[in-house]
């Protein structure tokens, strides 16, 4: 999958598998093989400003496989693509906001079931031990 039919690419983006890349925050980073600095879609595109600049780094780019419907047991040529880190990040946001929320909900289900309600952080700890008259003077 990476390297016959995406040939060692990201199949978004472009960026090269294995390479160490100089990327700016706004997406854009530099193709070493063209020496053109190319957009997120890997578009070439002109060289970012001097206050971008300021800011680049250096990331190693590793392909991965994703799923596109987010279902591992779906292996289907039509639903996998070779993604570089950030690609398939972007590519799995909206799954991973979800995911959180149902994490968030079941520990509020789970608090209010066997502990009362649930309160996150320190402040949460502190007002359920008062609650429940557990809490020491030390």
């Amino acid at each position: 999958m990476r390297f016959e039919r995406a040939q060692g690419r990201c199949q978004i983006c472009g960026r090269p598998h294995g390479r160490w890349i100089r990327v700016v925050a706004s997406g854009r980073w530099f193709d070493g093989d063209t020496g053109n600095w190319r957009d997120y879609r890997g578009r070439e595109t002109g060289a970012p400003d001097l206050v971008d600049l300021i800011e680049v780094h250096e990331t190693r780019v590793v392909l991965a496989v994703a799923h596109l419907d987010h279902d591992p047991r779906n292996n289907r040529q039509s639903n996998l693509r070779a993604l570089c880190q950030r690609c398939h990040l972007i590519h799995d946001r909206a799954w991973h906001a979800l995911q959180r929320w149902l994490t968030w909900k079941s520990r509020y289900a789970l608090g209010d079931l066997f502990e009362g309600p649930y309160r996150p952080g320190i402040l949460g700890t502190v007002l359920t031990q008062a609650a429940s008259g557990t809490m020491t003077d030390e």
